[in-house]
């Protein structure tokens, strides 16, 4: 049970922070201003270091980040870690990749803060759902070519497939798909139970990064061709005819630049 005694005379509280998905740069003004007027922060494993180096000397900070396999610390523990540190020091940053509300469980954190009397600000960020995509010049939706897109889960709680997928799978939109590397070939071939072996299918790794890693087919060639690139987590998967329209447009451009 927490010990919500304030030691301080600074009233607790806490910001929920997207930090973007990755590049520095894509991080909000906003974000940045949180950010520096902390008290503590505690962090995610996929903020990157140069944002981080935003952190205010001499302001604690804390690693509780969770990649797939390797949890230091579990829900849980951080939803009691927020509460405690904004008995302890006041103004907590929860910094989390990409955007809080988008696979983040940050409405968990908030629910529980403010449950022991922790008032509560979100401040959004970039989802690596549309920005990664966009790194490659895929748009989510096209006019004529999507209409729509989907952000799903690869893996539920229990580690299986979601069902959102067979679903995702009958439609037309974009499909976005976060957390599902290690599922790739299972996902892909729901996709292709569905008929859409054809349909073409990107996976980026470390999206928006420097060292950013991509590897586009087909539903049917992809868990191979991304296999063999050596293309590892962290990843998104974005399948549709989205991507057959950023390869045309990409070879348009080269054509132009050769011409010119």
């Amino acid at each position: 049970m927490i010990e919500t005694i304030s030691i301080l005379d600074k009233e607790p509280r806490l910001t929920l922070v997207g930090a973007g998905p990755g590049d520095p740069e894509l991080i909000t003004v906003k974000a940045i201003n949180a950010v520096k007027h902390a008290d503590v922060v505690l962090y995610d494993a996929l903020v990157a270091a140069a944002i981080l180096e935003l952190i205010p000397k001499g302001i604690p900070a804390f690693s509780v980040g969770k990649r797939a396999g390797e949890h230091s610390y579990s829900q849980e523990e951080i939803n009691e870690l927020i509460v405690d540190f904004a008995y302890r020091y006041g103004h907590v940053v929860r910094l989390k990749g990409g955007d809080p509300f988008v696979f983040g469980r940050g409405s968990e954190e908030i629910e529980y803060a403010e449950a022991h009397g922790v008032h509560t600000t979100v401040i959004p960020g970039i989802s690596s759902a549309i920005a990664v995509p966009a790194s490659l010049k895929i748009p989510v939706t096209a006019r004529g070519i999507s209409e729509s897109f989907w952000v799903v889960t690869g893996t539920t709680k229990s580690g299986a497939i979601s069902g959102d997928i067979a679903l995702a799978a009958q439609s037309t939109a974009t499909i976005v798909i976060l957390m599902g590397l290690n599922k790739l070939e299972t996902i892909m071939a729901t996709f292709a139970a569905h008929g859409k072996a054809d349909i073409p299918v990107a996976v980026v790794q470390n999206g928006s990064l420097p060292d950013q890693k991509s590897v586009i087919g087909t539903v049917e060639s992809i868990a191979a061709a991304a296999a063999q690139s050596g293309i590892g987590a962290p990843a998104i998967i974005i399948v549709g005819e989205v991507v057959r329209y950023a390869q045309a447009l990409e070879k348009v451009i080269v054509a132009s630049k050769s011409i010119a």
